[in-house]
């Protein structure tokens, strides 16, 4: 049975992208000073929800684009009564284009941005500056958005917070702390990254006018990580199917000592619905094991000839590496087992501090098989140290990216705003984590979850995705106290409202 999606999956635009978007709509046909007050209409029916009849709004404009829109916002808001004071970062004669335009709709006066009278305000509007912005804030535009913060005031942004890098998130010296943000069209990388997303508030995409056609021929494979973007592919077992239709997921265990990480892997691969699930530990460590286990099966398995002898199982169809394995060589020749077996594999932890300095070893491997690599920021960086060209860009996604095409696998980036990305260009930013998965283990539970779900047939991306916002929706729904041990028991009541 194939689920049927609700809503297309939500696309999200990087700053050159919604400048491609804006033009092809004023080629077709909308005039520009159209779509900006469409965008400063939004941007003032928000505003006035949070104000009372007659409330005191101060509008800071910047010098683009950005401004213009602020133009349009204390022109609109004047007309509904309420008392609203208006400042420029330059001068009123530099204006161009729209902005101009939009300048001239307005009566009142035109004062210094960095002088308005921030904290008399019932309501701040920032209008400094959106998506172009290309450097840190300094001088009056520093001055201006210190102000606005240090008011005190509820501050709602334009398109995004100034000072906020559109498509990293990153702040440029200084940002606007908004209380609430009125984006248009879609939103933007910032409104997921952090800590653009503690920024931005509560954060609402304005329909301008801009077609989901042209949105799309913009851009097209950036997208936020919500079901809409997996369900149709989330396995559901039929009324006839059997546990032998929907997967074998083996993980494989560590020493004696450090035998818990693949228990936990295994049980969650076991609870997101992979039929069969086997724990191969090597010897020392299978009294350990077998005293913890009950529908998890276990076999023996000592080192890489003892994984390569499990492998010629052929109904084994994907794999954990990595939680508890050791750092060593053997870890490494396990690998390359795994990836010359043609089988679907996650990769954590050890699986990929094994390979510091070693990643053209795993750029040789993964072409052989699906295969979903889970770093978090300090594995990412050992694993591709000596790489700048994945280490250096300054956006997560990119660095994300360049490591799935350098790798040929998905690379789930994990953090507060994890990435998940895939060697053809589409990536999703994850938006539902919590604080509380932020203990031991919860990341070998994540690994679980993807692997069961490539072992019933879940493309990659799409698993690691769904893996990603089921395991963060699971820890969500227990929130605080949460341990690793409870999320797997979690996942059934994450995939009863999915599949229901």
């Amino acid at each position: 049975m194939i689920l049927r999606l609700e809503m297309p999956p939500e696309l999200v635009l990087r700053s050159q992208e919604m400048k491609q978007a804006d033009a092809a709509s004023i080629a077709a046909g909308i005039p520009g000073i159209e779509l900006m007050r469409r965008a400063g209409g939004a941007v003032a029916k928000a505003a006035a929800e949070m104000l009372t009849k007659e409330a005191k709004v101060v509008v800071a404009a910047g010098p683009g684009q950005n401004g213009g829109d602020g133009f349009v916002v204390a022109t609109l808001l004047v007309r509904q009564g309420h008392r609203v004071s208006l400042g420029l970062l330059g001068n009123v004669e530099r204006l161009s284009g729209d902005a101009a335009l939009a300048a001239k709709d307005w009566k009142g006066p035109v004062e210094a941005a960095e002088d308005l009278p921030f904290p008399e305000a019932d309501l701040i509007v920032d209008a400094l500056f959106g998506t172009g912005i290309a450097r840190d804030l300094y001088g009056s535009a520093r001055a201006a958005v210190e102000r606005m913060n240090a008011s005190g005031r509820p501050i709602l942004a334009v398109d995004l917070p100034s000072g906020i890098d559109g498509d990293t998130g990153r702040v440029r010296g200084v940002a606007v702390r908004a209380m609430r943000t009125v984006t248009f069209a879609a939103r933007k990388p910032c409104h997921l990254l952090m800590p653009g997303r503690a920024f931005s508030g509560d954060v609402e995409v304005a329909d301008i006018g801009i077609t989901s056609k042209t949105l799309a021929a913009s851009g097209g494979k950036l997208f936020a990580n919500a079901p809409s973007l997996w369900l149709d592919k989330l396995p559901r077992p039929e009324l006839s199917s059997h546990k032998y239709d929907r997967g074998h997921t083996l993980v494989v265990s560590g020493g004696a000592t450090r035998t818990g990480a693949a228990r936990l892997a295994a049980r969650a691969a076991l609870r997101i619905g992979s039929g069969l699930v086997t724990v191969a530990s090597p010897p020392e460590a299978l009294g350990v094991n077998a005293a913890q286990l009950t529908a998890v099966m276990l076999r023996g398995c000592d080192g890489p000839e003892g994984l390569h002898h499990i492998l010629q199982d052929v109904r084994l169809n994907a794999l954990v590496l990595g939680p508890a394995l050791g750092v060593h060589s053997g870890t490494r020749a396990m690998v390359a087992v795994a990836a010359h077996a043609r089988r679907s594999l996650v990769l954590d932890a050890d699986a990929l501090t094994s390979f510091e300095d070693l990643a053209s070893e795993l750029h040789q491997a993964f072409h052989y098989a699906p295969t979903v690599l889970t770093p978090h920021d300090g594995e990412f960086k050992r694993l591709f140290n000596g790489h700048p060209d994945i280490l250096d860009p300054e956006s997560k996604i990119e660095r994300a990216h360049r490591a799935a095409v350098y790798t040929g696998a998905v690379v789930v980036l994990k953090g507060p705003d994890t990435v998940i990305a895939s060697p053809d260009g589409r990536a999703a930013i994850n938006e539902n984590g919590t604080p509380y998965l932020g203990t031991a283990g919860t990341g070998d539970t994540l690994c679980g979850i993807i692997a069961g779900l490539m072992a019933q047939g879940m493309p990659p991306f799409e698993a690691a995705s769904a893996g990603v916002w089921i395991h963060a929706e699971a820890g969500a729904s227990f929130g605080p106290g949460l341990i690793a041990e409870d999320l797997a028991e979690l996942v059934p009541g994450v995939l009863r409202k999915l599949l229901n």
